[in-house]
């Protein structure tokens, strides 16, 4: 083999190598960014059953609450001072939930509080909020015992579940990272065979 030859094949090898790294790397920033539970506080509505009537008083709620709480952390980057803002005003959130109550001519008891809350993971396009304890602005309507309500309040994410109908559960989450990772995957393959075919062809130029 000529020298020259074998200094072009290394340079190809180094470059092709480095464009591989360089898209796979690009691959793994696009599949997700996770978020740490000290960047968000989410929102959880416990209805008191299941029934027609309790969901639509629980969707009522977050709509509204959801509108108020927006305004005051629309252009906050700071969570802990999004969350003295959440802090100093619960009074207003119980209001609006007895508002709703009143207006539906309910005497049904409800508690708000702003603690530390299990939820689910939960996927905003390639963010992705893993599973775990956050701190959340609780609502629970009656006995707590129907089908609930969660999203991110802050940063304002909420609005994107209600475009999309209920809060997504962690199974269907899987399902989706799980469609995504197949994506990356087959990213890869196909970048596999154009690597494998790019070297014969250059192995029959020099060789052939």
């Amino acid at each position: 083999m000529k020298p020259r030859a074998i200094i072009y094949l290394f340079i190809s090898l180094c470059v092709t190598l480095m464009s591989w790294e360089a898209q796979n790397a690009q691959a793994e920033r696009a599949f997700h960014e996770e978020v740490s539970a000290e960047e968000a506080i989410r929102l959880r509505i416990l209805a008191d059953s299941d029934s027609i009537a309790d969901q639509a008083v629980k969707r009522e709620i977050r709509d509204e609450v959801n509108v108020e709480v927006t305004k005051w952390v629309d252009d906050l980057t700071d969570m802990k001072e999004a969350e003295a803002i959440m802090e100093s005003r619960l009074d207003e959130i119980e209001e609006i939930v007895a508002a709703v109550l009143a207006r539906r001519d309910l005497e049904q008891t409800y508690t708000v509080s702003l603690e530390e809350t299990q939820f689910p993971t939960k996927l905003y396009g390639n963010m992705v909020y893993p599973a775990g304890i956050y701190k959340a602005l609780l609502i629970t309507l009656g006995e707590g015992q129907g089908e609930n309500w969660w999203c991110v309040l802050f940063p304002p994410l909420c609005f994107v579940d209600m475009e999309h109908g209920e809060a997504v559960e962690q199974a269907e989450d899987t399902e989706e990272t799980e469609e995504l990772q197949e994506e990356v995957q087959q990213e890869e393959v196909e970048t596999s065979f154009f690597f494998v075919d790019f070297f014969t062809s250059l192995w029959e130029q020099i060789f052939g």
